[in-house]
């Protein structure tokens, strides 16, 4: 076990290790684990902490940090070397879970998918209107997407969309497991159960093309117009991703998924698919301010920090 004495200096914090070559790395991997986007490199705003990283026969390398920033690692550095706990006098070491909002967004992510598929095995018709039972779930997945997209970067995002696809994988192959157990004696409604989620593997095909190449497309086009207006834009890159993610993923989703609900006439195929696409974007639209403040919610929370501001330097001080 390492042992990791902690000095202060001034304003400076200086962590030391012995027996060890790093005494606290700061690396993509680290940064991942804090939910920093392993595109960019590690926050770097000029601030009076600092982490010293010092290897054998090397000195001392400052890594600017946030102040919080700097915590958390020194208490993950701490945590992840004396992550113990005693039994009767006995030492059981376990591994230290790190906090970060990434892993509650994937959860919520991948949950509304899944609940999506069984309730888009319903048609609905809400007068001339005609849709499926999971209208109402899709926007929420969209504006999840679109916090993940905007403070986790794609490739964060795609980890969570093929989550997803395996998780829908699961799910349809432990329900035809289901209906293909016999049923008890006294079990009365193996019919409905097989006729309401022995059509979710249809749906599913149709569910995981859309939601796949929907949900890359609203990531891929928020994240590259990002990269070219920086922080600014926000809104319109969120309506942008938008109309492209979902007029992709509902084409797709109806294209495969309309003969399985009952839709068998071009008109109500093209209700379907304008409909959805109008539904579910005008829904994101209405939802922006919800989902702005999601966003500036998270980014506070990780300690995100700009590139402009990172990147800005340092006023002199006046005489």
């Amino acid at each position: 076990m390492h042992t990791i004495d902690r000095k202060r200096s001034g304003n400076t914090k200086t962590l030391q290790a012995k027996e060890c070559h790093t005494a606290c790395i700061i690396s993509a991997q680290f940064i991942d684990l804090y939910g920093h986007s392993t595109e960019s490199a590690p926050p770097k705003q000029p601030v009076p902490l600092q982490v010293l990283r010092k290897q054998p026969g090397e000195g001392a390398l400052p890594i600017s940090a946030s102040p919080s920033f700097v915590e958390k690692c020194c208490s993950m550095t701490t945590q992840s070397a004396t992550a113990t706990t005693t039994n009767g006098g006995e030492s059981i070491r376990f591994i230290p879970v790190h906090s970060t909002l990434y892993p509650w967004l994937v959860a919520v992510f991948v949950v509304t998918f899944l609940i999506s598929n069984i309730n888009a095995t319903k048609g609905v018709q809400l007068g001339p209107l005609i849709t499926d039972g999971a209208f109402f779930l899709f926007p929420i997945a969209y504006i999840v997407g679109d916090v993940l997209s905007e403070c986790y970067g794609f490739k964060s995002t795609r980890r969570a969309v093929y989550i997803g696809f395996a998780m829908a994988l699961l799910a349809a192959v432990s329900f035809y497991i289901a209906i293909w157990l016999p049923a008890a004696d006294f079990y009365e409604g193996q019919e409905a159960f097989a006729a309401t989620l022995g059509l979710v593997p249809q749906i599913l095909l149709a569910s995981l093309v859309g939601y796949v190449v929907g949900q890359l497309l609203n990531s891929f086009t928020l994240v590259k117009m990002k990269a070219r207006s920086g922080e600014k834009g926000l809104i319109a890159r969120l309506v942008a991703s938008t109309v492209v993610g979902e007029f992709g993923d509902t084409l797709l989703f109806c294209a495969i998924a309309a003969p399985v609900i009952g839709i068998d006439s071009f008109s109500g195929f093209l209700n379907y698919v304008i409909v959805g696409f109008l539904w579910k974007t005008a829904c994101e639209v209405i939802m922006l301010p919800l989902t702005t403040l999601v966003i500036s919610w998270v980014k506070r929370r990780e300690d995100y920090v700009p590139i402009d501001e990172a990147d800005a330097p340092t006023a002199a001080p006046s005489k």
